[in-house]
């Protein structure tokens, strides 16, 4: 049986809920079939903007995962070196509202506090 993942939008498959590649047509199994054409836009527009923010994300999520690898494996010059990829990952990321920029102040705080326990 597949699951599904419940959106804004309507009913996506789950194997497609994080895809960048899926953009289903305007009809998507009848569940959700906007009528006016300002409601048709807001369909595509909200799939675009998906899929930019997916790709943010997992932007941040590799440059962190690098950050931490380095770190515990004890390469700390590049760790350092890293750092500022890390801040400007997340303060891109924090300006264009995908995370509070409290947030991203507090993964700065955390992870540096990472390296200089080190």
């Amino acid at each position: 049986m597949l699951s599904l993942v419940f959106g804004t939008v309507g009913v996506i498959p789950e194997k497609h809920a994080l895809s960048l590649d899926f953009i289903p047509p305007i009809s998507f199994n009848g569940i959700y079939m906007p009528q006016t054409k300002s409601a048709k836009k807001a369909l595509r527009q909200n799939y675009t903007r998906r899929k930019k923010n997916i790709g943010r994300k997992k932007k941040v999520k590799e440059v962190i995962k690098k950050f931490k690898k380095l770190v515990t494996e004890g390469k700390l010059e590049e760790a350092r070196g890293q750092l500022p990829k890390v801040y400007k990952a997340l303060d891109k990321v924090a300006k264009v509202k995908l995370i509070k920029r409290g947030t991203a102040d507090r993964l700065k705080s955390r992870l540096s506090r990472k390296l200089s326990k080190k």
